[in-house]
């Protein structure tokens, strides 16, 4: 698609631990990884990633955070 990620290793940030349990509570899950933020917003795991991508709103969010090359 033309996107570059940036990628953050929680198991090599010191803080890992802390912003995973983080990310759980935000989620309401009991598993935060991996986990996908688009412009600063949450999406969510890859399950939302891909239902947006497929119901067609994954390009608009991509493009409005200036995310995506066309």
């Amino acid at each position: 698609m033309g996107v570059n990620p940036t990628v953050y290793e929680l198991d090599e940030d010191p803080r890992g631990k802390y912003m995973e349990k983080a990310l759980m509570r935000l989620l309401g899950t009991s598993s935060a990884v991996p986990v996908v933020f688009i412009g600063g917003k949450l999406v969510g795991a890859m399950d939302r990633v891909m239902a947006s991508h497929i119901n067609g709103t994954l390009v608009p969010l991509l493009k409005e955070a200036s995310a995506l090359r066309l």
